[in-house]
């Protein structure tokens, strides 16, 4: 069968963690429109007869400005020595020698698909031109347009991947989905909503740590702590008389819900931790390896 592992660059909201939901028909990424929203390496295992794909999602692209961003490149660094193929994804309006030069910089050793994303409302033309540009580096094997949120062409694009992966054994049991466990989801699932109701400055200096995961037959309870770097976040976590964090806890429950089937009981904290972004203890307690 086909076996081999897909790993997705790109820069921050080229749309990554969009393709790994729609090529898995679950959702695995969290997603906002805030780029930097995914901080993790995120395996997506899809198998079928005939094949098993490892997708991962990885970190947008940066230059790292706090130990976080270090740890997130070093994500980024795993996915390259690991991969047997590479899909370089971009948002095909954007500057398409900027994306160049980053993919360019991963000096790839493995077959390369370049992944014109956003495609749907533009030109024919447009898309052709992008293609001619991608098509003549040496770095791609293929280029493909399409439609990551529409799903448009995701076929194509799988029957691409498969055609480029080596034969193998399946490294992962048939209803495997990821490697991770559902804590890290129930985490990533409660920060995501940090990203969606609050400002630009508070997503970014906030993360969240899941200290409790207890099953029961008809409820699971959850106790998370929301980390911050100040007091004042702390308060605009919590809102006036506590309305936003109840307004946070009831947005993730539902998702909770949803994801692992059973009904939640989730408790959230807010924890103040000074510069835990540049700081190792704390990015290790906090799932940052």
């Amino acid at each position: 069968m086909k076996v081999g592992f897909v790993s997705i660059f790109g820069k921050p909201n080229a749309g990554k963690s969009t393709l790994l939901n729609a090529l898995m028909g679950e959702k695995l990424a969290i997603v906002s429109p805030k780029v930097q929203t995914t901080r993790h390496r995120i395996k997506g295992i899809l198998t079928a007869d005939g094949y098993q794909i490892i997708f991962s999602d990885t970190p947008g692209i940066i230059e790292p400005r706090y130990r976080l961003h270090e740890k997130m490149m070093h994500a980024v660094k795993n996915s390259l020595e690991d991969a047997d193929l590479a899909l370089l994804l971009l948002d095909s309006r954007d500057d398409w020698a900027e994306n160049d030069v980053i993919f360019e910089s991963l000096q790839l050793r493995v077959p390369a698909v370049v992944v014109l994303n956003k495609t749907d409302g533009m030109a024919a033309e447009r898309i052709a031109a992008a293609t001619a540009f991608f098509g003549g580096k040496a770095y791609v094997r293929e280029v493909l347009a399409i439609s990551a949120l529409k799903k448009t062409n995701l076929e194509q694009l799988l029957s691409t991947v498969l055609r480029l992966l080596p034969e193998g054994q399946p490294f992962f049991e048939g209803d495997d989905l990821t490697d991770l466990p559902t804590r890290f989801f129930v985490g990533e699932l409660i920060r995501e909503k940090i990203f969606l109701l609050y400002g630009d400055e508070i997503p970014y200096q906030a993360t969240v740590l899941v200290q409790e995961y207890t099953e029961k037959s008809t409820l699971t309870k959850i106790r998370a702590d929301i980390i911050v770097q100040r007091e004042s976040q702390k308060g605009i976590i919590l809102g006036e008389g506590g309305k936003m964090i109840r307004e946070l806890g009831s947005t993730a429950r539902k998702d909770i819900e949803a994801f692992i089937g059973n009904k939640v009981f989730l408790e959230l904290f807010v924890k103040v931790r000074p510069k835990w972004r540049d700081t190792e203890t704390f990015l290790k307690e906090y799932g940052y390896n």
